[in-house]
Parts: structure tokens; sequence; C-alpha cells
């Protein structure tokens, strides 16, 4: 991949291929592509915006540049909502309790703030007597359907939202 022509493409407005996507997102986790690539790209995707397939693709890249998780094949189904945090983590910190009282299992993997108002997870943080620090052994026990019990699994903050964050884009 030509990194600088990718990038120009999306400051030019056009529309990426799943498989471009898909390439870039890797090569920026395997350290390949360099933080200021990434950005130059970031900052493309701000003003230019993605299309919906785009979005599915870079979904799916980033989602699969580390470890899915699985889960038993009878289990509920799963479900997330992505938050970089915000000024008071209003959706988050109720959506996902009243998701698993409706039996889905919301798993909510969480990363650290962005910005100044810091994440979900620094929120979460603040409760006396609440773990965040899960390990995978830990949360897969946990029983996360109807009873609203809600794991945590402490990860590094990804480099995708680093780089969000940095360039002063994280509610892209």
């Amino acid at each position: 991949m030509h990194v600088p022509s990718f990038i120009e493409r999306k400051r030019e407005g056009r529309v990426h291929t799943a498989d471009e996507i898909s390439e870039f997102i890797s090569g920026f986790a395997r350290g390949e592509i360099p933080e200021y690539q990434a950005s130059a790209w970031a900052m493309a995707v701000y003003f230019r915006g993605l299309d919906t397939a785009e979005t599915g693709a870079l979904t799916r890249a980033m989602m699969h540049s580390g470890r899915v998780l699985a889960h038993p094949a009878s289990s509920p189904a799963k479900v997330d909502k992505h938050s970089t945090g915000g000024i008071g983590d209003k959706v988050s910190l109720i959506l996902a309790p009243l998701l698993a009282c409706d039996d889905l299992w919301v798993p909510m993997i969480s990363g650290r703030g962005l910005g100044i108002t810091g994440g979900t997870l620094d929120k979460l943080e603040s409760i006396p007597g609440f773990r965040v620090g899960l390990s995978e052994s830990e949360a897969a026990a946990q029983p996360w359907g109807g009873s609203g019990a809600q794991p945590v699994c402490k990860r590094p903050q990804p480099k995708v939202q680093k780089i969000q964050d940095v360039r002063l884009c994280s509610h892209c």
C-alpha cells in the first residue's frame, strides 16, 4: 500500500475499499505505518467522512486488529455501545445495565479517557469497590445476562484512539 495515495484519496473525498481500509489498519497496528500518516488520514476522515460501507469496513478492521473475545454459541446476543468518554458519560453508564436487564451481554471493554474529560473506565474507577481490571477469564465467568453485572476489562488505549485524541478529533 502506498499510504500517501491512500490519504490523498480520502482528502479528495473519494471512497476507500474494505480491503484498503483493512490493510491500512493492519499496517498501523503492526507499527508499519507511522503515527503521522495515521493522523493525516484521521484528519482527512474528520473533514470528508466515511460512507456506510467504509464505516463498516473500519469497524471490522479495528475489531480484528487485536484479540476478539470468544463466547459460547448458546450465549445471549452480544451488544456494544462504544464511547470515548466525554462529559458526563451520560449514555454508556445507563444504557449498558439496561441492556443487560433484557438478557443481552454487554462486555464493557473500555479504555482510558480521551481529552480532558476522562473516559468511561476513569469514571467507573471512581466508584468505591468497583473493579475494572478483570482478566478475560474473570470477565467470561461473570453473570452478564439478566443480573445486570457489567464486567469491565482494562486494556491499553488503541493506537487509533490515541491518534484521534492528540489530533483533536476524538469525536470523529
